[in-house]
């Protein structure tokens, strides 16, 4: 465990993302949306994500991605590939390659804001972010393990328990819970939380349509 202090500009953050295309993301939202519109959902997202990223304190930003970038990446994050096998595996070749303290989030909850990825392991020693199905939202490390992540039952709605007990002889700090988008009424709930972003504009733009 480190006592060290750090500082938010010492922490990278990491974000694994899938390449928003048709048929790829977000699947569980179609029905009611196509996969077009699942996927402009998805790149919303992601771009929400990604701003609040670019605008929160970091010594990287750093893109963990399943596909290539688009015109949604901005200025100031880098991209690497995930590699191979299940998300457990993903997760923790993301942390591993991290030098120092590190915060991973998904591409799942635009609603985040810099406060919330603002962390400073001063006075522990990870950060867990549990999401409302089970999972989790956010893992923070300040001395990156990628062991505490392999192996955890992924996509499940033990995920987060599973997981949260492999950090026990770790000192943790709570995050919020929050909700990742996963249906449309994650969606709908989602939006209201954060009604200024790309998310919710574009998920009002399809509702409208179909009206």
């Amino acid at each position: 465990m480190s006592t060290a202090p750090t500082t938010p500009s010492l922490v990278t953050l990491l974000v694994i993302a899938k390449e928003p295309r048709p048929g790829r993301v977000k699947t569980r939202l179609t029905p009611p949306f196509t996969p077009g519109e699942a996927a402009g959902l998805a790149e919303a997202a992601l771009a929400d994500t990604l701003d609040v990223v670019v605008r929160t304190p970091a010594r990287r930003r750093v893109l963990v991605l399943d596909g290539a970038p688009g015109p949604w990446l901005p200025a100031g994050v880098e991209v690497v590939p995930q590699c191979a096998g299940g998300l457990d595996e993903r997760l923790a070749a993301a942390f591993a390659q991290c030098d120092g303290p590190a915060l991973l989030i998904g591409m799942d909850t635009p609603q985040v804001t810099p406060e919330l990825l603002t962390v400073d392991f001063a006075d522990c020693d990870a950060y867990f972010g549990p999401a409302e199905d089970g999972g989790f939202w956010a893992l923070g490390l300040d001395s990156p393990d990628p062991g505490l992540l392999r192996g955890v039952p992924m996509s499940t709605p033990e995920t987060g328990a599973v997981q949260r007990r492999r950090l026990a002889h770790l000192r943790v700090r709570e995050l919020p819970r929050l909700r990742d988008v996963d249906t449309a009424y994650d969606a709908e709930v989602v939006a209201d939380a954060a009604p200024g972003g790309r998310f919710a504009a574009r998920l009002a733009r399809l509702t409208t349509t179909r009206r």
